[in-house]
């Protein structure tokens, strides 16, 4: 069933470094350049819409749950990054805390199974626009070079 309801504004890429999240580790050293200019131009030009819409069609997130994320304006707290070492577009997802009954959070939330459904769907969301970013959108290659020392598994 299909999700209907209109694709929220993507979100401000602003600089935070991706290792200070919990859900992300990027091996980087020095100076790293995590194309945030760029990837925040892609959503801007079609990137978080086309990805939405793909979302949309497969989500099991119900409008009730989906008009709770937008009060609680989740779909701001997405960033996107470039992970050169990967050679992916990496991403760290919002998510409403394990502590939202104690804060109430919001008056929608009433069990566990919200909460889960709403952060599993906001991650697959994550998923789905690194993904159409990278297949999509994105034209460069990674500069990472592997050194030649690497064991060969053939």
């Amino acid at each position: 069933m299909t999700l209907e309801v209109e694709p929220p504004e993507p979100p401000e890429l602003d600089f935070v470094d991706p290792n200070e999240y919990d859900d992300a580790t990027i091996s980087a050293e020095g100076d790293v350049d995590y194309r945030r200019e760029e990837l925040q131009a892609f959503l801007e030009e079609g990137a978080w819409e086309e990805a939405f819409e793909e979302w949309r069609a497969d989500t099991d997130l119900e409008e009730r749950e989906y008009e709770i994320t937008r009060d609680l304006d989740l779909f701001a707290g997405f960033d996107f990054f470039w992970d050169d070492f990967a050679d992916r577009v990496g991403y760290h997802a919002p998510g409403i805390p394990e502590d939202w009954q104690e804060r109430e959070y919001h008056p929608g939330l009433d069990t566990w199974g919200t909460v889960s459904s709403i952060n599993a769907e906001l991650t697959e969301f994550g998923q789905v626009v690194s993904v159409v970013l990278k297949d999509e959108y994105i034209d460069w290659e990674a500069e990472y070079e592997p050194p030649e020392d690497l064991p060969d598994f053939d």
